[in-house]
């Protein structure tokens, strides 16, 4: 099926949307950089302990430089998220963040390996970019800090970087040690966190219940699914179709969190969507037409 890897990324992202939402049932006193190296180490060690055991992993003859490389990059997207959440809260951060990610790895590749971005591509992408901007426009007062938006930028350069890296490591890697590999890498760099930060808020069962949560389902499963679309898709096309995150963000809010979205969120909602409808029909098209031209 021509659409799979697609649809695959594209539950990847639905599921980081979730995120948000889980966050919420955290108390206040549970810092986010600690929320992110629990998730990292839930989600890195879990997975790898499962696949040591099973001897479907050889650590040997692992491919370390890319790993370590993919490891860093999604550290480093997490820091520099959650402080450019504190400095411009979620709305700027999220939107910067992730509609820019799309953006940077297009150029990217358009740069460094001569992939020009297809057609597709840019149409979805500006669709994308439109309904962040609505979403955006549904925040109330908004502070511009200078400081956040470059943060948010870099972030998703960062990410961006992460996904490309991560391309190259699922060329000679499988999907599941692959995920696994780099969120212990990504866990080991975060340890530091819980002895700056604290982490009494996880003496409570129900605090524990929501970082396996988000380690097992935010964070494995995620990502797992994102590896195994990126696999056979371009990095350009998987990073637009993430951008299904903050849709079911702002979904999860109206129906879970109780928030209220005016008409300009719903019109981005629907702008998001017809980005992610334009790229995986596109895509599908394309295989299709690639098929029929090599059957003549």
């Amino acid at each position: 099926m021509a659409a799979l890897p697609y649809i695959f990324v594209l539950l990847g992202a639905i599921l980081w949307g979730t995120t948000g939402t889980a966050q919420t049932f955290l108390p206040t006193s549970a810092h986010p950089f600690t929320i992110a190296a629990g998730r990292s180490a839930v989600g890195g060690f879990t997975l790898l302990l499962v696949l040591v055991l099973l001897k479907k992993i050889n650590l040997k003859s692992w491919t370390w430089k890319e790993t370590i490389y993919a490891g860093i990059c999604i550290s480093l997207f997490q820091l520099l998220f959650f402080s450019s959440v504190r400095l411009t809260g979620v709305a700027i951060a999220s939107v910067v963040a992730i509609g820019s990610a799309p953006v940077f790895s297009g150029m990217i590749e358009w740069q460094l390996f001569k992939l020009r971005p297809t057609r597709v591509w840019m149409i979805s992408t500006s669709f994308a970019i439109m309904g962040c901007f609505f979403l955006f426009l549904n925040k109330g007062e908004i502070t511009m800090d200078p400081r956040g938006i470059l943060s948010s930028l870099i972030a998703g350069l960062v990410f961006a970087l992460y996904t490309m890296s991560s391309k190259s490591l699922l060329q000679k890697e499988e999907s599941l040690p692959a995920v696994a590999m780099t969120f212990s890498v990504s866990a080991v760099l975060l340890l530091p966190f819980f002895f700056l930060y604290g982490v009494s808020w996880l003496k409570d069962v129900g605090n524990i219940g929501v970082v396996f949560y988000l380690g097992i389902a935010t964070t494995t499963v995620a990502y797992v699914l994102y590896a195994k679309g990126l696999h056979q898709i371009p990095s350009s096309s998987a990073l637009t179709l993430s951008l299904a995150e903050p849709t079911t963000a702002a979904i999860l809010g109206v129906f879970i969190v109780g928030e209220v979205l005016s008409v300009t969120s719903w019109i981005g909602i629907l702008f998001l969507l017809g980005g992610i409808i334009v790229l995986t029909l596109g895509a599908s098209r394309k295989k299709k037409h690639v098929i029929v031209r090599g059957a003549k």
